[in-house]
Formats: C-alpha cells, sequence, structure tokens
C-alpha cells in the first residue's frame, strides 16, 4: 500500500445546488477553509458578509490554499435582505444551528429540496436571524463539549447532503 499525490487521484467534479451563506464570519482561517472544503463537496456558490476577510488576508489566501477563486463568490450587506432573496429564488434555507426545532441531520431528507441554501453563524453568536431559516439542523455530538468549529460543522453536514444527493 502506498499513499496517492494529487496527480493519482480522479474527483468526480461535480456541482451541487448547495450555496453557503456566512452569517458575519470573521476568522480568517474560517473563511478560507469555508472556501476550501465547499469546494471539495462541490458547492456552487458562497456568500461573505462584506466585512468579513477576503483576498487581501494572508490567513484566508493560505488556507483556501487554491480554491479562493474556483468558487463562486458573492459579498453582501443586509444577511436578512440576502435570505429573503434567496428564499425567492427558490432554495430551502438551512441553518446548521442548534435550536428547539433542530432536526437531525441523518434524520433530515436533503433530497427534498430542490436548492440548499446553508447558514453559517458567526463563530461566537451563531446565526444573526435563525428565524428566517425554513429547518435548522443538528450534528449528534457524544462528548461533553456542546459545540464546534463553525467549518467543522459545515464539513460534516456537506458530506452528510452530498452523500444523500449523490446516491
Amino acid at each position: 500500500m502506498k499513499q496517492l499525490t494529487h496527480e493519482n487521484i480522479q474527483n468526480k467534479h461535480q456541482k451541487f445546488p448547495i450555496h453557503i451563506v456566512c452569517d458575519a464570519i470573521r476568522t480568517p482561517e474560517n473563511v478560507g477553509m469555508c472556501f476550501r472544503v465547499a469546494e471539495s463537496f462541490g458547492v456552487e456558490k458562497i456568500y461573505l458578509h462584506e466585512s468579513s476577510p477576503f483576498d487581501e488576508n494572508r490567513k484566508v489566501v493560505k488556507t483556501a490554499r487554491n480554491t479562493l477563486f474556483q468558487i463562486e463568490c458573492e459579498f453582501y450587506s443586509d444577511f436578512d435582505e440576502k435570505i429573503t432573496l434567496l428564499k425567492r429564488l427558490g432554495f430551502t434555507i438551512i441553518g446548521i444551528e442548534i435550536t428547539d426545532k433542530s432536526i437531525n441531520i441523518q434524520d433530515f431528507n436533503f433530497k427534498n429540496h430542490e436548492k440548499i441554501a446553508l447558514i453559517l453563524g458567526s463563530e461566537r453568536n451563531g446565526i444573526s436571524n435563525v428565524s428566517l431559516t425554513d429547518f435548522t439542523i443538528a450534528i449528534p455530538m457524544y462528548g461533553r463539549n456542546s459545540s464546534m468549529n463553525v467549518i467543522h460543522s459545515l464539513a460534516i453536514a456537506l458530506y452528510e447532503i452530498t452523500n444523500q444527493l449523490g446516491n
């Protein structure tokens, strides 16, 4: 057995009808990793708040590696307005957030939704207006900690979504 290099690996290069809205994600490493993870799972588009760090920030560039311009990105100024527009465009708005109405991610049928907008809350405060979501999903955790890094949550969610949509 030998470890494969990037040149040895052939991915499907598939796109999924998934958009990610970053609700005031401000940590440069999280912004960069959002692009890296999203590109790996075939996400169509990322929305960043206009105050989020981007390509002028070396930490964003470093953590995103070569994915920063491989995925479409749009900046917004008003979160509520952006979510309202996505709803009008037919997106199901799904927040990755622990609420009293959250559905276990493994129990949520993503195939029932033609276009998905995944909402990532800020590192400190979560989703600023969770009432705008159509659904919230939660990732089951078994340790003592009640939360995880926003990008780890994104990776787990994208794995589950693309696993369902790809089958």
